[in-house]
């Protein structure tokens, strides 16, 4: 809440407080808080991972993943104990991020007013994010937990959702429609709860959006605008963007390392104790040797080999 503060001071000061869609962040402000990312954006400031950093993400696992974020000191960015839907299917994609709160009838009012005047929004607040959906893009909403009375997502926006990313969604909170969901093939989907109400219901005001493409959170991991989700196996990790690449390029080289491991095991070539420790010079020739006879077999890009192999002086 004080970044919040020192931010908005800091941009009211050079008037960029402005905002061309109610409860979104600004341009501005997004590349200020993603400091560390150099690469293209979207329009609105959101980071663009690209297309083939995510295509070979979906190979990556959580441990992997955990693994590199943890040695560069990002220590919470995995959250777990989720309800799913498509469970054995992998979840990949760039965070697209709404926060709602408990509703508070002025602040829900002024949003409204707002939306629907300035900006031209006619639906309701919980639709104007999905609206701002692009592929690629999985939906990531902070709903506090809410339970009865709390979904905002059911079959009928789930339906939108998948149409407009092709992915699905990461939801702190309840769902409704759940059968519904589960008939979109591929609507890969991670939530705390389902009931079968809806939220804000007629008369009670439960619920209140108060920000889209703004910093949010999901269990114990602060998600930005743009950060990379990896959803499998249970549990969703949330890769800052400007580690994404290294995400990746680790968990391909663990992978090649263990297939070769695995294989000399299996020929007998070296004893376990071998290849759990730290390998010997002779042991990373013949992996250099294995990666050069086989580079157009393995479930890595050749590219991706022979740049590693330039690395190598075995």
């Amino acid at each position: 809440m004080k970044l919040f503060v020192i931010i908005a001071a800091m941009l009211s000061l050079t008037g960029s407080v402005t905002r061309t869609v109610a409860q979104q962040i600004s341009r501005e402000e997004l590349i200020f808080l993603t400091p560390d990312w150099k690469g293209e954006r979207f329009p609105d400031g959101r980071p663009k991972v690209p297309d083939a950093i995510l295509k070979r993400m979906k190979r990556v696992t959580q441990e992997e993943a955990w693994a590199v974020l943890k040695g560069e000191n990002y220590r919470y960015q995995f959250a777990g104990d989720w309800q799913t839907i498509n469970p054995d299917s992998v979840l990949v994609g760039r965070a697209l991020t709404a926060t709602f709160m408990p509703g508070r009838p002025d602040v829900h009012r002024v949003t409204d007013e707002k939306g629907h005047t300035k900006d031209g929004r006619v639906k309701s607040q919980n639709a104007w994010p999905i609206d701002m959906l692009i592929k690629g893009d999985v939906y990531v909403v902070d709903q506090f937990g809410m339970h009865e009375d709390g979904p905002t997502i059911g079959d009928n926006l789930g339906n939108s959702i998948y149409a407009k990313t092709g992915n699905g969604i990461v939801y702190e909170g309840a769902v409704r429609d759940v059968a519904g969901l589960k008939e979109i093939g591929g609507f890969t989907s991670y939530f705390r709860s389902y009931h079968p109400s809806h939220h804000n219901p007629e008369g009670n005001l439960n619920t209140t959006l108060v920000g889209i493409n703004r910093p949010t959170r999901i269990g114990k991991v602060m998600v930005m605008p743009g950060d990379v989700v990896l959803g499998r196996d249970g549990g969703v990790c949330f890769i800052p963007p400007h580690l994404a690449e290294k995400v990746v390029k680790t968990s391909e080289i663990i992978r090649l390392r263990d297939m070769f491991g695995h294989l000399r095991l299996r020929e007998q070539k070296y004893t376990p104790g071998q290849i759990d420790s730290r390998w010997s010079d002779d042991i990373e020739k013949d992996f250099s040797q294995w990666l050069n006879a086989h580079v157009n077999e393995l479930p890595v890009p050749k590219e991706q080999i022979q740049d590693y192999l330039k690395t190598r002086t075995w």
